[in-house]
């Protein structure tokens, strides 16, 4: 398979992956094209153990994590923390039209909580394959998805009722 047959059966879907972590277009973006560049550079790496969705996932979420972890991001976090959030009119219609209430509510949890979500619902993966893939334990992974529920389930509820 050529890359450009690459990016147009997996892009969307790893892009959707690196916003999950990110909570932003153009970094979710920028991740997604060096996961793409990577595995052209290195695809003689792929041994095949995996589909190569699999692959491309973890790779994505690895970079994300990678992204979150660095300099680059800390001081957005500062800046913005200091000079306020943007008040750009366009791009918050844009955001509010591209998320729905639901990944609104799982965007404003923990990582943690909005990987095991990601995982298990988007991508309908199994709790057995979840603790393979973030190589965790099958006990830790249920009680990731128990929390997750909890604390998602009073954020669709008050939006629920302020529609009414």
């Amino acid at each position: 398979m050529d890359i450009e047959e690459l990016i147009l059966t997996y892009g969307d879907y790893l892009y959707r992956v690196a916003f999950i972590y990110t909570k932003s277009h153009p970094v979710a973006e920028e991740v997604v094209q060096d996961v793409f560049f990577t595995y052209y550079q290195k695809s003689y790496q792929f041994e095949g153990n995996a589909s190569l969705k699999t692959y491309l996932s973890k790779m994505t979420r690895n970079r994300s994590i990678d992204y979150l972890r660095s300099w680059q991001y800390k001081k957005q976090v500062v800046q913005e923390l200091f000079q306020g959030k943007s008040n750009d009119i366009e791009q918050a219609y844009i955001q509010k039209e591209w998320r729905g209430e639901i990944t609104e509510a799982v965007l404003t949890l923990p990582l943690k909580d909005r990987e095991v979500l990601l995982l298990y619902y988007y991508d309908q993966m199994t709790v057995t394959e979840i603790a393979q893939f973030l190589q965790c334990s099958v006990s830790t992974i249920k009680s990731r998805l128990q929390r997750a529920r909890e604390k998602l389930k009073p954020k669709l509820q008050r939006e629920v009722f302020e529609d009414e």
